[in-house]
């Protein structure tokens, strides 16, 4: 509670709250990490299967965080002296779907994306959701967990998928 209230009290200047609204809604249901993932499957035709199974690891790690949602129910914060700053799309928070979204796409868009990009864009994501006030900060470190973990399943089993031959 103590670091939940100590970012929230301290991201007040607005321009750090547009930024993370932004941030929410780029992220809601995973759609700019899928978004470049399809980008980069049309533009870079030589890797396209690599993009769509990195978007499909994604999208998988996304459904299974709104799955985890409805087993858990952990309420969202709900404090009257610090609003949420946006609206969501359900009332569960733990884990954050956003940050399993964006620590996926981390690890699945490894090789196709620098790291100097994608980590500070997951961790962006993810303080974000303490910004708005819609995550306590275990629903995040939680989300990241999990992300990068499915994320790490899904190459595995996309290179064991691609590794074997046609015909088989």
């Amino acid at each position: 509670m103590a670091l939940y209230r100590g970012v929230r009290g301290r991201t007040g200047h607005p321009v750090i709250q547009r930024a993370s609204k932004a941030l929410s809604f780029a992220g809601e249901h995973g759609g700019v990490f899928l978004a470049t993932g399809l980008v980069g499957a049309a533009v870079d035709k030589g890797r396209r299967a690599q993009w769509l199974r990195a978007t499909a690891t994604i999208a998988t790690a996304h459904a299974a965080s709104m799955a985890l949602k409805r087993v858990v129910r952990r309420p969202r914060p709900a404090f009257e002296d610090m609003l949420p700053i946006v609206r969501t799309a359900g009332r569960h928070s733990f884990p954050s779907s956003h940050s399993v979204s964006a620590a996926a796409s981390v690890v699945a868009f490894r090789g196709l994306v620098p790291a100097r990009v994608t980590v500070p864009a997951a961790v962006a994501m993810g303080f974000s959701r303490l910004v708005v006030g819609v995550h306590y900060p275990t629903d995040v470190i939680g989300g990241a967990a999990m992300g990068a973990a499915a994320a790490h399943l899904g190459r595995s089993w996309s290179k064991r998928a691609s590794s074997v031959p046609k015909g088989i």
